[in-house]
């Protein structure tokens, strides 16, 4: 029996990829208490009709000592062999009070007395037990609905058995370090094509970029570095049943060093076999 529990900051996204789950063969239980879990896999295990993937959404309006006592719900289910996995989405506050005021939906913890930021907030420390066991966490900030619900179907919406995917990522550091990486390698030690002028409004993409980077001896050696520790440790998700991986390459723009390096990793990968993902995060 697989189990994924689905939870996150209201407006984050949560009812998405559910629905996402849903369409993928999950049978999905929304606000289902905490308590009731150790019953689900009790009678999933029982009952040879019952759906073997099950997904269950949990959030701040279970009662506080089931949100803390978290941990020990999934160690108990994980003790009795249920698969369990932790999906969490988050987003930054501006853009939750944007969404909340865009949509006119009533955040679950606001009233009389509570605003809708002191909600926010409240709901961050009472679901903090849960984001800290989650396997994976999304933030949606920057996510539209159609690129969440694309997120979560390559994360998490695979079969046991479906090979490792591997996402390569490229990122600039000074929009911030993205949440969901598995692995984060720095390229700004490399030369910057920004610096010159022929090379500025081009990309990593760009031919004249690509054959600039590929004729410096250090872009080489860190490729081949980055390289080889993946190969060292992509056996080892593997074997942890996982089918999903993000590898985050960022320089300082997010334009020219990291997005040379992600086409040729990806190619690279590619060409041994791997099923392989690219998205530039700063060429959107």
């Amino acid at each position: 029996m697989e189990l994924i529990v689905v939870s996150g900051l209201s407006g984050a996204g949560k009812s998405v990829a559910l629905r996402v789950l849903e369409d993928q063969g999950y049978f999905c239980i929304d606000n289902l208490p905490m308590a009731l879990l150790d019953s689900l896999a009790t009678h999933a295990e029982a009952a040879p009709e019952a759906p073997r993937q099950l997904a269950v959404g949990v959030d701040a309006r279970a009662s506080r000592n089931e949100l803390r006592g978290y941990s020990e719900h999934i160690t108990a289910l994980r003790a009795r062999g249920v698969r369990v996995s932790t999906l969490f989405l988050e987003a930054d506050e501006d853009v939750l009070l944007r969404r909340f005021s865009e949509t006119r939906r009533k955040h679950p913890l606001t009233d009389a007395d509570i605003t809708l930021r002191d909600a926010i907030a409240t709901e961050r420390t009472l679901l903090d037990p849960i984001a800290d066991c989650a396997e994976i966490i999304l933030d949606t900030s920057k996510t539209n609905v159609h690129e969440l619900r694309e997120r979560v179907r390559h994360r998490i919406g695979g079969t046991p058995d479906a090979p490792l995917t591997v996402l390569f990522l490229s990122f600039g550091f000074k929009y911030g370090v993205p949440d969901d990486v598995d692995y984060v390698f720095d390229v700004r030690c490399l030369p910057n094509p920004h610096w010159k002028p022929a090379l500025k409004p081009q990309t990593g993409q760009d031919a004249d970029v690509a054959d600039y980077l590929a004729s410096l001896p250090a872009c080489q050696a860190l490729e081949n570095d980055i390289a080889s520790f993946l190969d060292r440790w992509l056996p080892a998700f593997e074997g942890q049943d996982r089918t999903y991986i993000t590898v985050g390459i960022g320089c300082t723009g997010g334009r020219h060093r990291s997005v040379y390096l992600v086409e040729a990793l990806a190619e690279r990968f590619r060409a041994a076999g791997r099923a392989i993902q690219i998205r530039h995060s700063e060429l959107a």
